[in-house]
Parts: structure tokens; sequence; C-alpha cells
């Protein structure tokens, strides 16, 4: 037997997000992911893959839209709190604000997009959520990145 699709994937550095949205009390949730692409420029279209047992997977399905904060290099920690159970209180301390859709962008973020969700795709244990961008912005802080099961930053 040969190694996992985990170890394996593991050796493919990723960048690390926080997707996000507000329930339908408007409480802030998110969560961390990885699994995050750019899939068409003409529609602005990205996908990020949640799984289905997380707490984050039926609101953000239910709400129509979600954010990707994209973390910087500063931001393990957030990335790690997104990332841990429980869920609840993630947003506790965090800096934030709304994007147009009133949905959280993480303060600091070297990158953020708005989506609205076009198309929810069922694959085995995870939903594929196809998102079309409604606004999204960009700042100069370097991305961080996740490689061999650990952080690191695009500057090195």
């Amino acid at each position: 037997m040969g190694p996992s699709l985990r170890s394996v994937m593991a050796c493919f550095p990723t960048g690390v997000t926080v997707v996000a949205t507000r329930d339908a009390s408007g409480a802030p949730l998110g969560l961390t992911v990885n699994s995050f692409t750019s899939v068409s420029l003409d529609p602005p279209l990205v996908l990020v893959c949640i799984a289905h047992r997380s707490a984050s997977h039926d609101p953000i399905i239910a709400s129509q839209s979600f954010t990707v904060s994209v973390l910087s290099a500063a931001q393990g920690d957030i990335a790690q709190r997104f990332a841990t159970s429980p869920s609840e209180g993630r947003f506790d301390g965090v800096d934030w604000r709304g994007a147009p859709s009133g949905h959280p962008v993480i303060e600091g973020a070297a990158a953020w997009l708005d989506c609205s969700i076009d198309e929810v795709i069922v694959a085995g244990d995870h939903s594929i959520l196809l998102g079309r961008t409604v606004a999204c912005g960009a700042g100069d802080q370097p991305a961080l990145v996740f490689h061999r099961g650990e952080m690191g930053s695009t500057d090195g």
C-alpha cells in the first residue's frame, strides 16, 4: 500500500483562506479552507470545497453567498483558530469588516472576494461551491501558504 491521498496532497503548497458568511440571525461564521481556486475570469468564478460535517457548511449554503479572505503571512493564528472546534466564537476578538454583501472579510488579509453561490456540487464528503465574484480587493501583504503540515509565506 502506498501513501495516502492526504500525505500526497500535503506535498502541494496551497494558499490559506477563511470562507465566511453571516447566519440567519446575522452572526458571522466561517472556517479555514485551502481548497480554493479561480475557475473563470468571464464570468468571474471561483470554487471552494467545504466538508459536509463542517458546522459552517449548511449555513453558508443557506445564505447563498460567502466571502473568501486570502490570509496574509502574519495570520497563521487566524488560520489555526478557524480550523479548530468548536466553531462558535471564532470571530470573537478578530478584526473584520463587512464586504458589500455584509459578510465578513478578515482585516489584514492579503486579498478578499465577495461571492454569490452559482452552483453547489456534491462531491464525496464535501460540497464544491461555485461562487460568482461580485466584489474583490487586494493588498500588498505576502500570502500565507500551507505545505507539508507547516504554515509559511510567499515571501520565502
